[in-house]
């Protein structure tokens, strides 16, 4: 029985791998190219793990594991809430992609994941790019999301901001009556992969789109694309009012202090763990009457879309399908929400748990 609120309490790796029901927790560490990498594997009920890679320049070790281990739990909720018969994995590079992301570090990085023998199939994430998921598949075929001139399903992250966009939708039809967001003020932290994707979504539908980014470049290229888009200071999101806020940068934006500060109806992004201390800050949420659309459940888009490749049948049309299903499901959850009165983010681990219990009794022949 998986825990859905798991409270690490120890810096011991195998006391918060058995704190979060994980199976497996491999670290690499290659001399020549630099590497050092985690893959965390939680859960394979349903299937052989997968989930994304990212890499990012991690204050410390504890900070990368940390968040390597809530990542890969994430993976198996949001593949289980959408359907698919894969469980969770996700691994993290520690570094500054920048200054050190090169060829020999990402086919190195492959090498590991090929050591795992299909327990584990990596994607693109933060920082990552096809042409790394390229470099990976050179030394391993358990990688997905590979470019559709290798017969892939190419770059993730447009579905993965649509189906963003379709939980967006429902936040609205929840919070407004109405799930048109024409006029709505949004503000979309992180102008990344998907963060620029669902500003195109947001535009088409004449929203008041503002974004914000620690990065110049990321700023202007969305800029330079959409001229009615507003920029803020990243120091400044939580100060202003706004009808949604879709975090889709780093996790743990939901947090005591801006919670408190937080003006807005509807949370909805495409970040993975918003919440700092889920039962926490979902509770404070419910508490401050701000709908929270939960991550897991409204990022899957690019999980599902590199889910039918690894299938062998890609149909985009059938993805597309798949990810427009997201604004059903979100609205089932915030009525779960309503209907027992607790947060949507409980709401939604007790659906995804329903389904892997289920399933995994069904798989074992009881």
């Amino acid at each position: 029985m998986i825990d859905t609120q798991p409270e690490v309490k120890s810096n011991s790796v195998f006391d918060q791998m058995a704190n979060l029901e994980h199976e497996q927790v491999v670290f690499c560490r290659d001399e020549a190219t630099g590497l050092k990498a985690i893959i965390a594997i939680h859960n394979t009920v349903l299937g052989p793990s997968m989930g994304g890679t990212r890499m990012w320049n991690y204050a410390t070790d504890e900070e990368a594991v940390n968040d390597v281990l809530r990542l890969s739990r994430g993976m198996t909720f949001k593949s289980a809430l959408a359907g698919l018969n894969i469980g969770g994995g996700k691994a993290v590079i520690i570094g500054d992609a920048r200054k050190m992301k090169n060829e020999a570090l990402m086919r190195r990085f492959g090498k590991f994941v090929n050591s795992l023998n299909g327990k584990y199939y990596t994607a693109e994430d933060m920082n990552i790019t096809m042409r790394d998921i390229e470099y990976m598949s050179m030394e391993t075929p358990y990688v997905v999301g590979k470019p559709e001139y290798m017969g892939g399903s190419g770059d993730p992250s447009p579905m993965t901001a649509y189906g963003v966009y379709m939980g967006m939708k429902a936040g609205a039809k929840k919070a407004y009556g109405l799930d048109s967001l024409g006029g709505k003020n949004i503000l979309v932290q992180g102008a990344g992969q998907v963060g620029k994707y669902l500003v195109d979504h947001l535009i088409e539908e004449n929203a008041n789109v503002f974004i914000a980014d620690i990065f110049d470049d990321k700023i202007k290229a969305i800029t330079d694309k959409h001229d009615k888009v507003s920029v803020v200071d990243p120091n400044k999101v939580f100060q202003m009012e706004m009808d949604i806020y879709a975090p889709c940068a780093m996790g743990a934006t939901l947090n005591d202090e801006t919670i408190s500060e937080l003006k807005c109806a509807v949370v909805a992004g495409a970040a993975n763990n918003q919440l700092a201390i889920e039962e926490k800050h979902s509770a404070m949420l419910n508490d401050h009457g701000i709908i929270y659309c939960p991550d897991f459940l409204i990022n899957s888009g690019g999980i599902a879309n590199v889910y039918h490749e690894y299938l062998g049948n890609y149909n985009k049309e059938r993805v597309i399908a798949s990810t427009e299903h997201i604004y059903d499901v979100c609205l089932e959850v915030l009525n779960h929400s309503d209907d027992n009165k607790i947060g949507s983010h409980e709401a939604a681990l007790e659906l995804a748990l329903q389904r892997i219990e289920k399933v995994g009794k069904v798989k074992l022949g009881e």
